[in-house]
């Protein structure tokens, strides 16, 4: 399973999101999107939009949502923690 967070710095969400991943220990790779023109445009191509934190699992994608959405989607994909 892969999953992408895509993130911005500053955003209070993204915060919240990098923080219940890493208290899970789930393996996710980061992409920041506001310092990074490659990630947002790649966050743009698979979402539609622009807003994070977007979830990408298996290119499955949960966008602009929160710890509590993230959580709830981990949880339908089976991951471990959730």
């Amino acid at each position: 399973m892969t999953i992408t967070l895509y993130t911005k710095t500053g955003c209070p969400w993204c915060e919240e999101a990098l923080v219940l991943l890493r208290e899970k220990k789930v393996e996710f790779t980061e992409k920041e999107c506001r310092s990074n023109v490659a990630n947002f445009e790649e966050l743009q191509a698979k979402s539609g939009q622009t807003l994070t934190p977007t979830l990408d699992v298996d290119g499955e994608i949960l966008a602009d949502s929160d710890a509590a959405a993230i959580s709830a989607f981990l949880k339908t994909k089976g991951v471990e923690g959730f």
